[in-house]
């Protein structure tokens, strides 16, 4: 008869999320993870698999709570551009944030540098989702007149894309705010 667990696999991928958001995949050790968690190694590995597994399933719990939230911001009934602005002055506001961790589909991004196709996918997976969600979001700003109808959504959405994860990568070093208070103004401009 199998052993039951002992531990809540779901409170484990969380914790192991906030230790591999914090540290990075490098950074964090299968003996950090054991210490952290209070899990034995053959626990984690019978669980969630090796390390890099397991940082793949902390990376997509880390993307299952955050690519919804843009959606939904950007998917309200009525003018498109206040949602846009809201969402460009909620990541400045957020790179004013103590933690300075940054977004984990950015760090994941610079660490890895596509030498893991898993990470590869879920990070690519992500900006996918967000450009799409964008370019929906500018189109129907654009049907409704907030735009002018040379206004090129997809690639709107792209710039706003890279202006995002711009954000996050300078959101790290300190100093950065007023480069990213002005990067904002100029991308909200392009909207204009």
């Amino acid at each position: 008869m199998p052993r039951t667990k002992e531990f809540d696999p779901d409170a484990m991928l969380e914790r192991a999320l906030e230790l591999f958001w914090q540290r990075g995949y490098e950074a964090t050790s299968m003996a950090d993870l054991v210490t952290h968690l209070g899990i034995a190694k053959a626990s984690i590995y019978a669980t969630f698999g090796g390390k890099q597994a397991f940082f793949a399933k902390a990376l997509q719990r880390y993307l299952d709570r955050t690519d919804p939230l843009i959606m939904a911001e950007l998917s309200q009934p009525g003018p498109v551009l206040p949602a846009v602005r809201t969402l460009v002055d909620r990541y400045i506001g957020e790179a004013d944030d103590d933690r300075r961790r940054g977004c984990m589909v950015v760090n994941s991004a610079v660490e890895f540098a596509g030498r893991d196709d898993e990470v590869t996918r879920l990070v690519e997976s992500s900006w996918a989702h967000l450009e799409t969600t964008l370019t929906v979001a500018l189109l129907r700003a654009r049907a409704q007149g907030e735009l002018s109808p040379e206004a090129d959504p997809r690639s709107l959405a792209r710039f706003l894309l890279v202006f995002f994860q711009g954000v996050r990568v300078l959101e790290r070093t300190p100093g950065s705010a007023a480069r990213l208070r002005d990067a904002a103004r100029v991308a909200l401009a392009t909207l204009a």
